[in-house]
């Protein structure tokens, strides 16, 4: 019997079965039985003829039913990952997954690139399938993700409003995106701002995730008094300046995003707004849209580089208190806050676990009375440096269970022993940048001292801020220069300092900044060494 596998018919079980037999009956003349390529036929002519001779007539599996049902399945699947695997268990598979489906599940495509658009305005069915579009700016360098049927197109583009044809072959694609689930707009050099084609976009029914990148959505601009559509499906939303200056606006506004977002996303669980500080460009004034936003199912919150006045104030507080369920906020609207005029109502915030905010606008939150101990574990962007410190500030922490801070700034470790006795079950301390730091080479701290007031945190894993361990190469004591065997013999006596003040420290800074590594503490029964490891992407 040949026992080469691909000799044997697939289709031919009465000839499998006699092959099948003859090899049995070898075994019988045979003093050592089968070999290893007897024994892999064998099997091979198994599975050739059990499907016939099976007590039950054999079930039709999932590629033996008709296109229109596999492609109607291959439909729902959402991830390109998935439809992957799928396409690589058979062949039948493959033919309806490529390109039909794969190849639309991500578009992302310059707002110039009007064969695209005409491609999904003349492609109903194609367009379907669709699930995320990013809007690129013509002057990105990035790849163009398109389907490979999609050709140039030679139609000219109309010479007198090139920009009013983008955004109408635009509009009309998007109405063909009906199971769009995110949108992305990067198209920050083009005076085609996102507002105009948002009352399109929120009519796609399964569009969850909205993320903008736009100067012209902070412009001036006017409230619109039209009937605002809801929008159920909207997850999450995040709006934020470009870091250039075109399109920006010398007095900008939050009309046109309250426009967009108030009142039109009932369910909206994530909520970022960003304007950066651009020079010559006013920060916009936050209190209507604190006043009229209410969505109550907002989880995570983002609000950066804005004003209030000081009724702004008293709407900031309320728009926090009927917002429940916030468990991650981030609020910025300005760090010289009178912390008298901002309270917060009895029982605000009671699920808010991480808080990015000035210490004045953190202190007005922890100190808000609560019948239940608020589960904060997280504060970010705080400054206690020198005369910035609050005895009221540490008393508000030590209420709380704080587990990780990361601070704007300090002075130097006079600073740092004023907090610890306030957190003393912190694991992750960042204390930011040193306000007195001049430029010129690194001075590195006594390590012992700071190992000293650290101390007094026992379940700290990591320390990030200071530089504590000096450069030097990464090899063996015996291989290094003269200069380089102090520098290591150094820093192996700073590891064995902080591994004994500090029995549960890991992680502390890389000697150079930027570069994606950090120092790793590592304990191997007595003995303690030091290990330099790059970070993940």
């Amino acid at each position: 019997v040949d026992t080469n596998l691909s000799a044997h018919n697939p289709r031919d079980p009465y000839s499998a079965f006699q092959n099948l037999r003859t090899l049995l009956d070898g075994i019988k003349t045979s003093k050592h039985g089968m070999t290893p390529e007897e024994h892999r036929l064998s099997l091979h002519l198994l599975g050739i003829v059990e499907p016939f001779v099976g007590s039950s007539p054999n079930r039709k599996n999932l590629i033996s039913q008709p296109y229109e049902i596999l492609d109607e399945i291959v439909f729902h699947i959402d991830s390109k990952k998935d439809l992957l695997s799928f396409a690589l268990t058979c062949e039948r598979m493959h033919g309806i997954i490529h390109p039909r489906h794969f190849e639309y599940r991500v578009i992302s495509a310059k707002i110039s690139s009007l064969a695209v658009w005409r491609h999904i305005i003349g492609n109903k069915a194609l367009a379907r399938g669709v699930r995320r579009l990013e809007i690129l700016d013509d002057r990105d360098t990035r790849a163009e993700v398109i389907p490979s049927s999609i050709k140039e197109s030679n139609e000219p583009e109309s010479p007198y409003d090139v920009h009013g044809e983008q955004e109408a072959l635009l509009i009309d694609a998007l109405k063909n995106l009906t199971t769009l689930s995110t949108f992305v707009w990067s198209c920050t050099h083009s005076p085609i701002c996102v507002d105009a084609i948002w009352p399109t976009l929120v009519q796609c029914e399964m569009l969850k995730d909205v993320q903008v990148s736009d100067n012209l959505l902070f412009g001036a601009g006017s409230s619109s008094d039209t009937e605002r559509a809801p929008t159920p499906s909207m997850r999450s939303v995040s709006l934020q300046s470009a870091s250039h200056a075109f399109g920006m606006s010398k007095n900008r506004s939050l009309t046109r995003v309250s426009d967009m977002i108030v009142d039109r996303c009932p369910n909206l669980e994530s909520l970022d707004v960003q304007c950066d500080v651009i020079k010559g460009a006013s920060k916009p004034q936050a209190d209507e849209f604190l006043a009229s936003g209410r969505w109550p199912a907002l989880r995570s919150l983002t609000l950066r580089s804005f004003w209030c006045s000081t009724h702004g104030l008293d709407a900031a507080a309320s728009f926090l208190a009927d917002h429940v369920n916030l468990e991650v906020l981030h609020l910025d609207v300005g760090r010289s806050l009178n912390t008298a005029a901002f309270t917060l109502p009895p029982n605000s915030l009671p699920r808010l676990k991480e808080l990015r905010s000035s210490k004045e606008v953190a202190l007005s939150i922890l100190s808000c009375p609560c019948d239940v101990k608020r589960p904060v574990e997280t504060i970010k962007g705080v400054n206690i440096a020198g005369a910035a410190w609050d005895p009221k500030f540490g008393e508000a922490l030590k209420k709380h269970d704080i587990r990780r801070l990361e601070l704007l700034r300090i002075n130097d470790i006079d600073d740092l022993r004023r907090l610890v006795d306030y957190v003393p079950k912190l694991t992750w301390l960042d204390v930011g940048q040193r306000a007195n730091t001049k430029t010129g080479p690194i001075t590195i701290p006594n390590a012992g001292e700071w190992a000293a007031v650290l101390s007094k945190l026992p379940e700290l894993t990591t320390f990030h801020g200071i530089h504590l361990f000096y450069e030097s190469p990464d090899r063996k004591l015996d291989a290094a220069s003269v200069s380089d065997q102090s520098k290591i013999t150094k820093n192996n006596e700073i590891a064995n300092v902080l591994a004994w003040k500090l029995p549960k420290l890991r992680r502390m800074d890389h000697w150079e900044d930027g570069s994606g590594k950090v120092m790793v503490i590592l304990r191997e029964g007595d003995k303690v060494r030091w290990e330099v490891r790059r970070l993940k992407a």
